[in-house]
């Protein structure tokens, strides 16, 4: 294992002891879970060789069904019933 150095806000590191206390546990053991549930996320095959230019999953929103001029009347329909 390899020591380095984390910078958090003051509220961040607040929370994370409070945690850490409640579980009996280090910061350091709740850091690295955190860290290790972030990677499972992430797919091998996103970096694909080329660890700066990771490929993150895409999906389509599909049509557009209201237009920008008439988006603000559908947002307001409702309050005016």
């Amino acid at each position: 294992m390899q020591k380095i150095q984390i910078f958090f806000p003051s509220p961040q590191l607040r929370i994370l002891r409070q945690l850490a206390a409640a579980e009996d546990r280090p910061v350091s053991e709740i850091v690295r879970r955190a860290v290790d549930r972030h990677i499972s996320q992430l797919s091998v095959s996103a970096f694909d060789g080329d660890s700066k230019n990771p490929r993150f999953p895409a999906f389509d929103g599909g049509r557009i069904r209201v237009g920008a001029e008439d988006l603000k009347a559908v947002i307001y329909e409702d309050d005016e019933r």
